[in-house]
């Protein structure tokens, strides 16, 4: 790896190269010099080589067939020379035995084959055997090389262990790591499955701006930009729920979007600056209904993906409020405690860190994540929130000072936050000058004020329920990773 890394930008005259790579080199020059074209345009016909051991999974040891199959992918491995040797070929469905003999293939041919370096591409022709010791195996006909390949694979017996190196160079993770590739095609499966379930409750799959004259929907810095034609400041989104909210007000009723958010805020185990989150609406429902539709749906994603993790989660989940959790494992009761001086004097008492500008809402922040969360294992939600960490949601129906609004945690991380969506445009212009109030008091993360969604609230929006459920963070679930950057392909790096 220090002999790629060191030469991973503009390539040297070949008598500068590692003698690796230089050795690469003169082989792609010896191939077109015998006519050979070592990036053909195509290869049709390829089955995936998982098809391939499917269709023969019967077979007796020793058996044959006469069964021609076509498979195409990174040579892996070779074993034996002369008369007869063996190579490993791997796609992204599997790995599959070669056979190479001297006897069919001819010995010019033989000889070429046997002069690919690992990591090259190959097309293959091949009958279908089980050998002796119970390994499919194609007997190779004849090949095609599909890309030379230039530079060395990783390290082939132990896989690519460095993490910053996996993480930089996600090719060569894949390449290297069968595990890298298993966990990214169940993240295609997470995302397949979570549209599988919403198109067929009657939900309609739409798409709204990523560049956005105004953030929000969420308490959340943003990145900044300038389109230059328009000569005005823009934002990458921070959420999608605004937008989609006014898309309840135009008639949709049912509505989601899965796509990229965007946050300017630090790096973490659980957070990536760029991160894919599903947001769906639903119109003359509440957080209760939306509550059971959660659970549903990620009892569904886990069924579909062949979930092996040791979470149930069947319906009904565990179920809290935020103020009884939050009493529960700190002694705090910040119902009682409504103003900051009142909290922080609490928390102070039960010998817990008071930020010194952290406001009220960002000190019931600071309980939550720091005491609650890790504590929240098995599926649960927590439920009724304080008004002051909710400018979107509804007032509670029975509880004054509290909005309905839930988060759910699973393995200790917050996967998705909903509410009954706040639709009297009063009492959110009300919310969003109370959100003006703190950004005044020094919160950086406020929503700002909206008109543009007052007025889209003064058409009139009917009853809705509306989540948010991050991707990322249910894919780590599903695969029992711990890190955002292990299930994210090309996650942000410090240089």
């Amino acid at each position: 790896m220090a002999e790629e890394e060191a030469h991973g930008g503009a390539m040297p005259p070949d008598g500068e190269l590692p003698e690796v790579l230089a050795a690469r080199r003169r082989k792609l020059d010896a191939l077109r010099d015998e006519g050979i074209e070592p990036f053909p345009h195509e290869f049709r016909g390829v089955e995936p080589i998982a098809a391939v051991r499917d269709a023969h999974a019967e077979l007796e040891h020793g058996e044959e067939t006469d069964v021609r199959h076509r498979v195409a992918g990174r040579l892996a491995a070779r074993r034996g020379q002369g008369k007869m040797a063996f190579l490993d070929l791997v796609d992204r469905s599997g790995r599959i035995q070669l056979q190479a003999r001297v006897d069919v293939l001819g010995a010019e041919a033989m000889e070429r084959l046997l002069h690919f370096d690992l990591g090259d591409l190959l097309g293959v022709d091949g009958t279908a055997f089980r050998s002796r010791r119970g390994e499919l195996t194609l007997r190779v006909q004849d090949f095609t090389l599909l890309a030379k390949s230039l530079r060395p694979p990783p390290e082939k017996h132990h896989g690519l262990q460095d993490t910053e190196t996996r993480f930089r160079r996600r090719e060569l993770d894949l390449i290297a790591n069968a595990e890298a590739r298993e966990l990214f095609l169940t993240r295609a499966h997470v995302i397949s499955a979570v549209r599988r379930f919403l198109d067929r409750e009657g939900f309609v799959e739409v798409e709204t701006p990523v560049l956005q004259p105004l953030y929000g929907g969420a308490a959340a810095r943003p990145f900044t930009t300038h389109h230059n034609a328009l000569s005005r400041t823009l934002y990458l989104r921070i959420a999608t729920e605004l937008y989609l909210k006014r898309l309840i007000v135009g008639g949709l009723e049912r509505v989601y979007e899965l796509g990229k958010d965007f946050r300017n805020e630090g790096l973490s185990p659980k957070h990536n600056p760029e991160f894919t989150v599903l947001e769906f609406y639903e119109a003359y429902a509440d957080y209760l209904d939306i509550a059971s539709r959660c659970e549903r749906l990620v009892a569904y994603v886990a069924d579909q993906v062949g979930y092996q993790g040791a979470h149930d989660f069947t319906p009904p989940w565990h179920r809290e409020t935020l103020a009884g959790a939050i009493l529960d494992r700190t002694g705090v009761d910040i119902l009682a405690a409504r103003e900051r001086g009142a909290l922080a004097a609490a928390m102070r008492s039960r010998g817990l860190a008071v930020p010194a500008q952290d406001t009220w809402p960002q000190l019931v922040d600071e309980l939550l994540s720091k005491h609650v969360e890790p504590t929240l294992i098995e599926p649960t939600f927590l439920f009724d929130y304080p008004v002051e960490l909710s400018p979107l949601a509804k007032r509670h129906r029975s509880r004054p000072g509290l909005v309905e609004r839930f988060e759910a945690f699973i393995g200790g991380m917050e996967i998705a936050n909903a509410f009954t969506e706040l639709n009297d445009p009063d009492e959110q212009r009300r919310r969003f000058e109370e959100q003006r109030a703190l950004a005044s008091a020094g919160d950086e993360e406020v929503q700002p004020y909206d008109e543009a969604f007052i007025q889209a609230l003064e058409q009139g929006m009917p009853p809705t329920g509306g989540i948010g459920i991050g991707i990322d963070r249910l894919v780590m679930v599903m695969t029992g990773m711990r890190s955002i950057r292990e299930v994210v392909l090309f996650p942000a790096m410090r240089d």
